[in-house]
């Protein structure tokens, strides 16, 4: 917790930030805006690195400025705030 985000994906997999709950429609359970990202080797907010795949009707120009937005909305780099414990399964 307060460390830089290193993509573990365990916030938005517990449960959907409000951008994510707009995105889902719902406000438990995986966000459906998450995405692995198999280049990076991590985790990623569809709404800031991708916006049109996650919401497919988005105009194209609009996209940048959402990726923007997004990025402010969820407090993109300013450090994880997820106080999680992942237990081995």
């Amino acid at each position: 917790m307060g460390q830089t985000c290193n993509g573990c994906g365990v916030c938005c997999a517990w449960a959907p930030c409000p951008l994510g709950m707009l995105v889902s429609g719902k406000r438990q359970g995986a966000c459906r805006a998450l995405q692995w990202q198999a280049d990076a080797g991590l985790y990623r907010c569809g709404m800031v690195a991708a916006p049109q795949q996650v919401l497919r009707w988005l105009p194209g120009p609009a996209a940048k400025l959402l990726s923007r937005l997004a990025r402010r909305w969820i407090s993109a780099a300013s450090g994880c705030d997820a106080n999680l414990a992942v237990a081995p399964g």
